[in-house]
């Protein structure tokens, strides 16, 4: 039998097929999902979700005209393989490759870029609107998870949608599964019947039963509609003003296609709800979604197997025993996470302490204010966050907590280059959006005993303190079992030399010390990026003809430029080299590597000194 998916170079080709063999097609693109995410790692239980959705999608609507907007855009592996990329799959995350969320700049039917969560609607709004305003008749569609559906963004989108005469189409992806397990209100109203088989087969049981008695059955027909808002969440939608669709099986093309077609010739916003099952067709994903939302390299005849020798423990897991540590020893902590339950390594801390525990769903801007309420009563609050999410809560950050100069910590994961997942991810901007806010506090542990000791230290203090700390591990320093902190706002000299003093930040201090083994330089392990170790910058300044900072963040409005500041405040004149990140996005690829590039691992160091200096 002839391959089908190896005919389809872009959806004007699979709109070619007769609709029988759809259901092969859609088989054949599962097993290239599979096929390649084993060999380069990446998101899989999403994926196999969305098959038979996203041939579905391309099917009916005349994609590119018609733009499809995929919310996180983690699931759209399928979407990438029908719209002529299936040859650069074995690329997929890796550097100069695919990238592993949609993205403008890499095919025209990557409408938007996605990579956080719950934009969706407002951009497909926005193209909506735009479309109409210019006399183009085409569709905008968004395809949002249940899980994204938890956050403000999408209802304040659905809030403006409601009263605007275009073609919209919401659809809502109802796997009942996020990377964490999903929590809130409107979950639990999701869960109510999960594929819509309860409503279905109670109302079909009710018309058969009610056949024989005309005068009742025509009063069930005249409460349907309203009995049907108490059972899905029709209601709910309705009153934003679209037309509610659904629930219907997110797996059955005989379905969604129909339900697809009839959906392109109505007016005004639309909400079309499915309802699939993240793994679907791949047992063992089906099985433990959670395990394969993101696995590495394996084997899909075995699975997913434990490494053969531990790894390193990593600075997620430093900051998971920390906090069950400090837990144990103060009634008043509280652990807070927007929907990163696993990601933040706060499993064993929900196990045993779930009354102390809080995920608020993907909602990054009430996880911060939420957590200065918890603040204003005695409480401590800890908030464990990805760099690259806290932006999203900014103007929380500012003025909810430091504002009032609550006392949060806010353990900062994912902080620096992240790798595969390239831009959208990488954290790299906190240090300057952080030191430039009032009453903050910013500490970057140089390996995992500091990360343990400066979470003591952050949550000592009786202001907001951030730990900001990379993905994986360091260079395996092992943390003690203690609590005992580092001194606040100290640094400390790590190796002493001659003329030339680095001024390492955080974990790229192993890179400087090797460095300065070929340089004979001084290197200073600074700690703190605010407050600023001042009185020693000081004495090295004084004693040092030159300095360089090391940091693994931005060049621009980082640790770098608050030594230049200080040294300026001390009427002190030194060349400063800054070595960080440049004002570029960074692409994805190998951490490593990426580094590398950057001139930020110990060659590049030494390189970009001898360059400047010698």
């Amino acid at each position: 039998m002839t391959s089908l998916l190896h005919a389809i170079q872009s959806p004007a080709d699979l709109r070619q097929l007769a609709r029988s063999d759809l259901p092969r097609l859609a088989d054949e693109l599962r097993h290239c999902v599979l096929d390649n995410v084993s060999k380069t790692g990446g998101h899989l239980s999403s994926n196999l979700g969305t098959v038979e959705l996203t041939v579905a999608l391309h099917y009916v609507f005349n994609t590119p005209e018609d733009r499809i907007v995929w919310d996180v855009g983690h699931q759209t592996y399928p979407h990438k393989i029908l719209t002529g990329r299936r040859e650069r799959m074995p690329t997929l995350r890796q550097f100069g490759g695919l990238s592993g969320f949609p993205r403008r700049d890499e095919s025209e039917y990557d409408t938007f870029g996605t990579a956080h969560s719950s934009t969706s609607i407002s951009a497909a709004l926005g193209m909506a609107v735009a479309a109409r305003q210019k006399g183009e008749s085409r569709h905008s569609i968004a395809v949002i998870g249940d899980g994204a559906m938890t956050a403000g963004m999408a209802f304040e989108a659905l809030n403006n949608a409601g009263v605007e005469e275009c073609k919209l189409l919401v659809i809502l992806n109802d796997n009942d599964m996020s990377i964490s397990p999903p929590v809130g209100a409107l979950n639990r109203y999701l869960a109510q019947l999960m594929s819509g088989r309860f409503y279905s087969a109670a109302k079909a049981g009710a018309k058969n039963v009610l056949k024989n008695a005309p005068p009742l059955f025509e009063l069930a027909k005249r409460l349907e509609e309203h009995a049907k808002g108490m059972v899905v969440p029709a209601t709910l939608f309705e009153k934003f003003g679209f037309n509610y669709i659904g629930p219907i099986d997110g797996h059955d093309l005989q379905s969604l296609i129909p339900t697809l077609e009839n959906i392109k010739h109505l007016d005004g916003p639309q909400f079309l709800h499915v309802v699939t099952k993240k793994g679907q067709g791949y047992e063992k994903a089906e099985a433990d979604p959670v395990a394969y939302h993101g696995p590495g390299k394996f084997d899909p005849n075995v699975g997913l197997i434990p490494a053969a020798t531990p790894a390193k423990t990593t600075f997620t897991q430093v900051f998971g025993q920390w906090l069950c540590d400090m837990a144990e020893k103060d009634m008043r902590l509280v652990g807070i996470t927007p929907a990163m339950r696993e990601g933040s390594g706060m499993v064993e801390f929900h196990q045993r302490f779930p009354k102390r525990y809080y995920d608020v769903g993907i909602a990054e801007q009430h996880a911060v204010t939420f957590a200065a309420g918890m603040a204003c009563e005695g409480l401590k609050p800890v908030v464990a966050i990805y760099s690259t999410f806290l932006q999203r809560g900014y103007d929380q950050l500012i003025h909810d907590v430091a504002l009032q100069n609550l006392p949060v910590v806010f353990a900062l994961d994912r902080a620096g280059l992240v790798g595969a997942d390239g831009a959208t991810h990488a954290g790299v901007y906190d240090i300057a959006y952080i030191r430039c806010i009032p009453n903050m506090s910013l500490a970057c542990p140089a390996d995992e005993r500091e990360c343990r000791q400066l979470l003591s230290t952050a949550y000592a203090q009786n202001h907001p303190v951030v730990v900001r700390y990379p993905r994986g591990a360091g260079v395996g320093a092992q943390p003690g079992h203690d609590l005992d902190g580092l001194p606040f706002g100290k640094g400390e000299v790590r190796r002493q030399g001659d003329n030339l003093a680095i001024l390492a930040f955080g974990t790229l201090l192993a890179p400087a010390l090797q460095a300065a083994e070929k340089l004979n330089a001084t290197v200073v392990n600074m700690r703190w990026v605010k407050p600023l170790d001042v009185d020693l910058l000081a004495q090295i300044a004084q004693s040092h003809e030159r300095i360089v900072t090391v940091e693994e963040g931005c060049i621009m409005g980082g640790a770098g430029s608050a030594v230049a500041e200080a040294l300026q405040a001390l009427q002190i004149i030194r060349p400063v080299l800054h070595l960080g990140l440049p004002d570029v996005f960074i692409e994805h690829g190998d951490p490593a590597k990426l580094l590398a590039l950057q001139g930020l691992d110990a060659a590049g160091i030494e390189a970009s000194i001898r360059r400047r200096w010698l």
